[in-house]
C-alpha cells in the first residue's frame, strides 16, 4: 500500500506566497491536485525541514497545467518539462509524475547490525519461477535443473504439457532425469519404477497394483513466453501469481530471450539494475553518459525510480542505435525516460522515447538461485524492442540485431564481474559493510528483507 502525504509546500510571509501562487493558478487553469505531494522549492531558499526519506513523491495533474508546473515551481530543465505532459502520462500507463526532489542531499547512516542483511535472506518460493528455457526441453525427453539447491526434473511427454518432479525416485533415491519418458510419465531408470505428473507412483513392476508405494512431490508447472516455470511454494498461492509478460508475446516487438549463470547472491542483480548511477563502468561500451534521477515510488512489494540520461561525451554505440531505432541527437537529451520497477521477485525496465505512446524497449528479468546458499543464480531475461512501424525501419532492426545482442552482452559481462566481486566481498568480511547513499538503494534492500525469508 503505498503512503502519499498531504500538499505540502513552504509557507512564505505575504500575500504572494507560493501556496497562494499555486491555488490562483491552478483556479485560473481549472485543474485540481489529486493526491498530490509535489515538495515546491522556492528559487532560492530551502526547506526549514526536509520531508523524511522512503516516501513516495507524486503528483497527478491534468495535462494543460503540467508543464507550467514542472518549468515553474519544480524547477525541472526547459527540455524536460517541454516534454508533453500527456505524452508522458500515456507512455507511463499511470497517472502519476514522478520528480526529483534531491533525496541524495542528505547522507543517511550506514547499515547497522541490527537491520536484517538482505544477503542473507532466501528468495521467496511463493512465486513462478523459470527454470528452463522452452528449448532445453525437448519432446519425449526429460532435463534436470534446481531451484534454491532442490533438484528438480522437468518431463516433455511426447504428447502433453510439460511437467515437473522432484527429481529424485522415491524407491533409491536416484534421479530420474536418467530415466525413460513413457506416454505421459516419466520412469525410473534403476527399477523402472513410474511416476505421473501429479508425482504419483503409478507402476511398479514387480508388484501389484494395489500394493504401490507413494509417490515424489510435483510443482505447479507452466510455460509461456519460451519460458518453463515452476511453483516451488504451497501451491495453494499459485493460482494469482503469474508475472505479466505481455510485451514478450506482442507481435509490435522483437524479444530477445538471454540469460547466464552469476555467482552472486540475487539482491546484487536488482540493485545493479536499479541503481543507473553506475553508468561510468559502462563508458567504454556507451561512452559518456549522464543519468538525472527523476523520483520513485514505493510500495509493500514494489519499488519504481524513473531517470532520463544525457550524453555528454563519446559516440553512440550500434547496439542503442538498434534499439531507438537511429541516432539519438544532443536535443533529446534529459527527454527519453527510463522506468525501472522491482516488482517482488521481478524486475522491468522500460524506456519511454521523447515523444513517444509506447515504450521503446521493455525488458523483464528474474533472478533464480541454484545452490542452497543462493550465491549462485541464474537469470532469465525477455529483452523485447519495438518494432519501427514503416518496413525500411523494420529492415533496420533486423540489421542491426546483431549488434544489439553485442552491446547486451558486453553489458552483461561488465555487470557479472561486479556482482561477483561485490559478493565476494560479502564473504570475505562476513556481514553488509556498504556505505550506502542513495535512499532508492537502501529501500530496495529493505523490501528484499522484508519480502524474503530469514534463513534458519
Amino acid at each position: 500500500m503505498v503512503t502519499t502525504p498531504k500538499f505540502v509546500m513552504k509557507r512564505h510571509a505575504g500575500p504572494k506566497s507560493y501556496e497562494n501562487i499555486m491555488t490562483k493558478f491552478l483556479t485560473r487553469r481549472k485543474c485540481s491536485i489529486n493526491e498530490s505531494n509535489i515538495w515546491l522549492r522556492h528559487p532560492r531558499r530551502r526547506f526549514a525541514s526536509r520531508p523524511p526519506l522512503g516516501r513516495p513523491r507524486a503528483a497527478t495533474f491534468n495535462s494543460a497545467a503540467t508543464h507550467d508546473i514542472l518549468l515553474r515551481y519544480v524547477q525541472l530543465p526547459p527540455k524536460l518539462a517541454r516534454l508533453s505532459a500527456e505524452n508522458w502520462l500515456k507512455g507511463n500507463r499511470m497517472d502519476t509524475i514522478l520528480f526529483n526532489t534531491d533525496d541524495t542531499a542528505e547522507v543517511p547512516p550506514p547499515v547497522t547490525g541490527t537491520q536484517r542483511d538482505a544477503r542473507k535472506v532466501k528468495i521467496s518460493p511463493d512465486h513462478w519461477y523459470p527454470v528452463a528455457w522452452s528449448h532445453e526441453v525437448k519432446a519425449g525427453k526429460t532435463r534436470a535443473v534446481k531451484f534454491a539447491g532442490d533438484p528438480v526434473v522437468l518431463v516433455r511427454p511426447k504428447q502433453g504439457a510439460v511437467f515437473a518432479l522432484e527429481n529424485r525416485c522415491a524407491h533409491r533415491q536416484v534421479p530420474l532425469d536418467a530415466g525413460v519418458v513413457s506416454g505421459c510419465a516419466i520412469r525410473c531408470h534403476y527399477h523402472g519404477w513410474t511416476y505421473d505428473a501429479s508425482g504419483a507412483c503409478t507402476d511398479v513392476p514387480y508388484l501389484g497394483k494395489g500394493k504401490l508405494p507413494n509417490g515424489v512431490k510435483s510443482y505447479p508447472c507452466r510455460e509461456e513466453a519460451g519460458l518453463i516455470f515452476i511453483f516451488p511454494g504451497d501451491p495453494a498461492k499459485a493460482a494469482d501469481s503469474f508475472p505479466n509478460l505481455s510485451a514478450a508475446s506482442d507481435s509490435n516487438y522483437k524479444t530477445r530471450r538471454f540469460g547466464r549463470e552469476v555467482a552472486c547472491h540475487y539482491s546484487f542483480m536488482h540493485e545493479n539494475l536499479m541503481d543507473m548511477n553506475h553508468q561510468f563502468m559502462h563508458r567504454k561500451q556507451m561512452g559518456q553518459v549522464r543519468p538525472r534521477y527523476l523520483g520513485r515510488r514505493l510500495g509493500d512489494t514494489w519499488l519504481e525510480v524513473q531517470y532520463t540520461f544525457a550524453r555528454t561525451g563519446g559516440k553512440q554505440p550500434l547496439g542503442e542505435t538498434a534499439i531507438f531505432g537511429g541516432k539519438r541527437t544532443p536535443d533529446v537529451n534529459d527527454r527519453d525516460v527510463m522506468t525501472i520497477r522491482t516488482e517482488y521477485p521481478y524486475q522491468t525496465l522500460r524506456i519511454l522515447p521523447a515523444g513517444g505512446d509506447a515504450p521503446v524497449m521493455d525488458l523483464w528479468i528474474v533472478y533464480v538461485p541454484l545452490d542452497a546458499a543462493q550465491k549462485t543464480i541464474r537469470t532469465f531475461g525477455l529483452l523485447s524492442i519495438h518494432k519501427p512501424k514503416s518496413t525500411l525501419g523494420r529492415a533496420g532492426l533486423n540489421i542491426g540485431w546483431p549488434f544489439l545482442i553485442l552491446f547486451t552482452e558486453r553489458i552483461f559481462k561488465e555487470d557479472r564481474w561486479i556482482v561477483e566481486a561485490e559478493q565476494a566481498a560479502h564473504d570475505a568480511q562476513g556481514a553488509n559493510w556498504n556505505q550506502e547513499v542513495f535512499p532508492v538503494i537502501r529501500e530496495l534492500t529493505g523490501l528484499l528483507a522484508r519480502c524474503g525469508v530469514v534463513r534458519e
